[in-house]
Formats: C-alpha cells, structure tokens, sequence
C-alpha cells in the first residue's frame, strides 16, 4: 500500500521550477568534494553534547556568515539562522535545517578515523555530515548564481537529541517570531538518501522517582523497598502486549539511586521511553505505564513492612513529541519523491522520530532526508559514514536538487 501511494505521488507530481544553471551547481558539488569531506570532519571535532552545543553553533555562524547568509544570528535557545533571500521575500519561506547536537556526553572523546572511504566517529552520521551538507548547498548556489522563488532559512538547530526533546524546532515554532514566516521544513538527519520521512513518531519519556524510608540492609530487613517497587512496573510495562495495528513501542531505558550496597535505598530513579506513529495508541500505552506504577507501589507496600514509611512513586514527564504526518500527496513529499526516484532511489515513505514532529504536529508541511552516500551504527561508538566520492556525490547532489525545487512550491 505504501508503495502504491507514493508511486502514486510521484506521477501526480506538478511540474517544479529548477534553476536556470543546475548544471554549474552540480558542478560545484562536484568539485567541492575535499572542502565537504574536511568540513564534516572539522565539526564532527567540535564536541556538541546535549545542551552544550555552543562551540558547534558558533562555527557554523561562521560559516553561514562566510557563504553571504544575511541575518545570520544565533536565537534565544542556540539555534543558528541565516537566510538566502528570495525573489518573493513576502511569501513564506522553506526552513532547511540539521541538528548540532548528538547523543554522546562530554566525557566521549570525539576525533575522526579516516579508513578508505569511510569516516569513524560518533555523531559523524548523526548529523554532522548534513550540517556540512547545507554548507555545500550555499557554495553550489553560489556557483550558480541561484536566487530561490522565496526565502530559504538554513538553520543549525539544537536539541533534536534525547532529553533535549526537540527544543530548538520546538521554540522555532512556538516563541519563535519567525514561526509565521515558515510554509515548508525539511529537516536533513543522517545519510540515508533513500528515506523520505513524512510521518512523526510520538514519545513520552517518564522519569520516575520510588521513594522510601530506606535503611540497613541487614538491621532493617524487610520493609518495603523502593528497588522492589520499580522492579515490578519494569516487569508489569513488559507484559504489556503493544497493538499490531500502528508500531508502537516501550522501553525501561536508565536506573540509578541507592546508597551503598549494604543499605535499603531511600530514592531509585528509572527512565521509560513510549513511541508510536498513533496519537492514540501512545494515549493508551501511557495510561497503562501509569497504571502500572500505581500498582508497583501498592503492590510493595502490601508486601512488607512500612513501619518506617511507604513507598510513593512520583513520575515526571521529561519528553514529548507529538505524533502526525504530512499526507504523501502533500507538494513537499511529492517532490522529494520525484527527484529521488528520477536519481535511481528506491524512496520510501516513513515514520520517524525527528525535528519534524514539531512543524508536522502543527500542520506545516515537513519532511526530514538523508544527505551523503550512507552512514550506520547511529547512536553507537562506532558510528561510520560512507564518503566513497560517486555514492556522496550522488546523495549531496539529490538533497540539493529537492531543496532547490522545494523553493519553488508555491503555498
């Protein structure tokens, strides 16, 4: 079915604009093979925790500033913003943007192992490699002289990562002034050229505190314990059977807590992740995560002895993303399809969970590609990028040509 529709898309596909010199762009890509390859190494470098994405933000400014962005600044929350103005700068603009945050921490040393074609770093194919992809769209549009039909807004956004729950696209689009000037987002996130995103997955992430009197563990033997407690909604959110009809999925993610391993612990702190494409299935799931903990908690009062105190369970919602989907007949999906397909791309149309919940959520079309010729072990210390130069050539050349035709739609 899923093909259908978007076979569908493609043949239904209105005729976009192109430039007048595509070709001296492309050429541009081409010949920028070395510059780009240097410029994901050199931000891949630039260490970018969650919440700590700054020095990578400011070089980016830079960089924006360099290739003649105007506006170039850096928002309230760190986002960087520069604009390449259009021909018809009143009407709303495409948002083009790529994530500078990655999953690791602080403490993980980041430097780039280069072995052939490929590139070895954490966070190099998540995203680093599709920040230097928006640099190399400017030098192609640069070369080509190339004025879009309207604005597009190039953004370094942070926050796509874990608990940074999408904060940068989320204040773009809610405290954001600049929230009215958007009509289109594409989001680039990784190197897989294929995947056309169209539908957000929705989370909500808990962190949930089982608190106790806490005590020896010898000379207060058997009253009641907050490990216990948190053991059994592990166990009962497991039980759970998730429904079949939309993906929907679970997991306990973190624990930490406790004194020392000859005490009771007073306070065990657990994380628990909830995804789906259903707005209505992940209501359903949460309220059964709820339940559950409830039912830990009485269940390990009744147990033991709470001479000392009970247990109490207190949850803390730390991630929300809301779920949605830009239809496949929507403009934007349908001429990410067309260009993919025309390139050779087996296109696929997917859900995932990405910058473009937020815009997706709000009824803005949006989408998130890849850029690149491939990259795996996402999330992992081992994280690669394929940089054979015909293969990223290619996947560079492709994402470019969807946001110069994605300029063109008219809303």
């Amino acid at each position: 079915m899923r093909t259908l529709i978007l076979l569908a898309a493609v043949l239904a596909s209105p005729a976009i604009a192109q430039p007048a010199d595509l070709k001296a762009a492309h050429a541009m890509i081409a010949a920028d093979y070395d510059t780009t390859i240097a410029e994901v190494i050199e931000l891949t470098e630039i260490p970018a925790p969650p919440f700590r994405e700054t020095a990578r933000g400011q070089r980016m400014a830079e960089k924006f500033k360099a290739l003649g962005l105007v506006d170039v600044h850096v928002d309230a929350v760190g986002n960087v913003i520069g604009t390449r103005p259009g021909k018809d700068r009143a009407a709303k603009a495409l948002m083009v943007a790529a994530h500078l945050d990655t999953v690791f921490p602080p403490d993980v040393a980041i430097k780039v192992r280069r072995d052939g074609d490929t590139l070895h770093a954490p966070g190099i194919g998540d995203t680093t490699v599709t920040l230097a992809a928006l640099l190399a769209f400017n030098r192609a549009m640069n070369a080509a002289k190339f004025t879009p039909a309207r604005d597009i807004i190039f953004v370094a956004n942070v926050g796509e990562e874990g608990q940074g729950d999408l904060r940068g696209v989320r204040h773009i689009f809610g405290a954001s002034p600049m929230k009215p000037r958007i009509g289109d987002f594409i989001s680039f996130d990784g190197s897989n050229v294929a995947r056309i995103v169209n539908g957000g997955v929705g989370s909500r992430r808990y962190r949930v505190a089982f608190k106790g009197p806490g005590g020896h563990s010898y000379g207060a033997f058997g009253i009641v314990n907050p490990m216990a407690a948190m053991a059994g909604a592990v166990q009962g959110l497991y039980r759970i059977i998730p429904p079949s009809d939309v993906k929907t999925t679970f997991a306990a993610s973190t624990i930490a807590g406790g004194t020392s391993v000859n005490s009771i612990p007073n306070l065990i702190l657990a994380e628990f992740d909830m995804r789906s494409a259903s707005t209505t299935n992940l209501k359903a799931l949460e309220a059964q995560f709820l339940k559950i903990v409830e039912d830990s908690v009485a269940a390990e009062n009744a147990a033991r002895d709470t001479r000392y105190g009970k247990i109490s369970a207190v949850p803390e919602l730390i991630g929300d993303r809301p779920a949605g989907t830009t239809p496949a007949n929507d403009p934007l999906v349908q001429t990410a399809a067309r260009i993919l397909t025309a390139g050779g791309y087996d296109a696929q149309l997917m859900p995932s969970s990405t910058d473009s919940n937020i815009p997706i959520s709000l009824g803005i079309p949006a989408i998130t590609l890849g850029a690149g010729g491939g990259g795996f072990r996402a999330h992992a210390l081992d994280e690669y990028v394929n940089i054979e130069r015909t293969a990223f050539v290619k996947g560079l050349t492709t994402a470019f040509d969807i946001v110069v035709a994605a300029a063109a739609i008219k809303r």
